[in-house]
């Protein structure tokens, strides 16, 4: 054998033994922590004195590790320190065995004296030397105090009890304990079977499924809160000490507890919170479209429909395959929300690409809009980690919808057809980009560069390169465009 065998053989021989011994050594280990463990006396419970206790889990603390035990049969949920430090007293068979410096007090005469049990104080004050257990069992009691002599008992303590009576006392605590938890737990049923009762009456009255899950969550948050929900005032009170609550918020709070208490038939002056009027958001399209450059496949496509379409959120999670139109280049908007008209909007050849490589695995395009909101809360971060540009946590889906609106007036300036573009029933609620357009394009040049087509084909390459129409003179077209 080469010399190169022989040393691969002996460094398998000892690494061999090595993996042996360690193998032995962990055995070891096993068996002398068994050990340790069979000569360890049974954990008893420190209130009922059950050995059947488990393990249950471990407290860490400056001092080391502490383990924690659970008993099976009360539920008492203890440590070892807590079981070494079991005391159990009979007081009328240990009363007198209480040595005291005072040995002049324990004389016949005195120990025949009448310990009949006198009237005392409902609440008799405690002193310093007692101990009171941190969990009594509703079931079983413990008296866990060391004992006074005589000279520490008065005549308002009371110092024998009968069997009879400690029973009754047992029985009467125990039943005390019952009655809170099933008014506790009754309290909680209630109120979570109103609020079923609530969403459920909100249904069969007609609301929209975003409209009772956002009901239904403020009057669960109002309760968790603390407020009585059959309580005005409670309610009032619970949505005022909110001061990290926005003016916007409180309303909405408000407006649910008003539906809440018309499903009761009850009323209240609701309190008055002003919703401020300030201006939304609107990004540069630079930003917008870094944006959706930087989401997954199903997320930059929802993204750019939000960007071309100008649709509400809720609007565009339900489109369906069926209302997409590749020759038109449009999409159907079939199931508007908050009360906004159906329409047909076009849409840019992008979207039509992100479409195409969309799986067609059901009828509609996207999931709901909770998912993809949570989804896009993730994206939007890492966008800005990768970006550098705080701006973007800005960036929400409705805001997609206001940019759509401002730019679409700053184009056209014409406000019926922004109102048709976004489906809005009222041109009120249009009017708000006129402002916006004159607050982000008011420091825009009044200047313009003009030119004169006398051709169709000067026309057309004027539109193209961005000029807008103005007017005829002298057999030929105008355009101009802003400097």
């Amino acid at each position: 054998m080469s010399k190169r065998g022989s040393a691969k053989g002996e460094a398998g021989f000892h690494r061999g033994a090595e993996e042996a011994c360690s193998r032995q050594s962990g055995l070891n280990k096993v068996k002398s922590a068994l050990t340790r463990r069979a000569a360890q006396p049974p954990i008893r419970c420190p209130v009922c004195g059950s050995l059947r206790a488990w393990r249950d889990g471990v407290r860490h603390t400056w001092h080391g590790d502490i383990q924690r035990w659970l008993c099976r049969d009360c539920g008492l949920r203890f440590s070892e320190s807590t079981a070494n430090r079991q005391v159990e007293v009979d007081i009328t068979g240990k009363g007198v065995e209480q040595p005291h410096p005072r040995k002049d007090l324990l004389q016949p005469d005195i120990l025949q004296g009448d310990l009949s049990v006198k009237p005392g104080l409902e609440n008799p004050p405690l002193k310093g030397r007692e101990y009171v257990a941190p969990h009594i069992p509703s079931t079983k009691t413990i008296v866990e105090k060391p004992l006074y002599t005589f000279p520490d008992y008065n005549s308002e303590r009371r110092v024998r009890v009968s069997e009879a009576e400690a029973k009754n006392l047992v029985e009467v605590e125990s039943q005390t304990g019952v009655g809170q938890r099933e008014a506790t737990t009754q309290s909680t049923a209630t109120v979570k079977g109103k609020i079923v009762e609530f969403a459920w009456w909100m249904q069969k009255q007609g609301y929209k499924q975003s409209t009772i899950r956002t009901r239904a969550t403020r009057i669960r948050r109002l309760a968790s809160l603390g407020a009585d929900l059959l309580d005005p005032e409670s309610v009032k009170e619970a949505i005022a000490k909110q001061d990290n609550w926005r003016e916007g918020t409180k309303n909405i709070a408000v407006v649910a507890y008003s539906s809440f208490l018309e499903m009761l038939g009850l009323t209240w002056k609701p309190p008055r919170y002003k919703v401020p009027d300030s201006l939304p958001f609107i990004p540069l399209e630079t930003e917008v479209d870094a944006l959706i450059n930087s989401c997954g496949k199903k997320m930059a496509c929802f993204l750019q429909g939000l960007k071309d379409t100008g649709a509400d959120p809720g609007e565009l999670a339900c489109l369906e395959w069926t209302d997409v139109n590749y020759e038109a280049k449009s999409v159907t908007i079939r199931h508007p929300v908050k009360g906004h008209n159906s329409r047909v909007v076009p849409v840019s050849e992008a979207f039509l690409r992100r479409l195409g490589v969309m799986p067609k695995k059901g009828g509609r395009v996207f999931c709901s809009r909770y998912g993809l909101s949570a989804s896009f809360d993730v994206q939007r971060r890492t966008a800005v980690r990768k970006l550098g540009n705080p701006r973007l946590l800005k960036i929400s889906f409705t805001t997609l919808r206001h940019w759509k609106g401002t730019m679409e007036y700053h184009k056209t300036k014409d406000i019926l057809h922004v109102q048709r573009l976004l489906g809005h029933k009222s041109v009120q609620n249009t009017m708000i980009y006129i402002n916006l357009e004159a607050a982000l394009f008011e420091a825009e040049s009044n200047e313009f560069t003009v030119r004169v087509a006398k051709t169709l084909d000067e026309a057309c390459s004027f539109v193209e390169a961005g000029f807008d129409y103005v007017t005829d003179m002298e057999g030929a077209k105008i355009f101009r465009r802003r400097k």
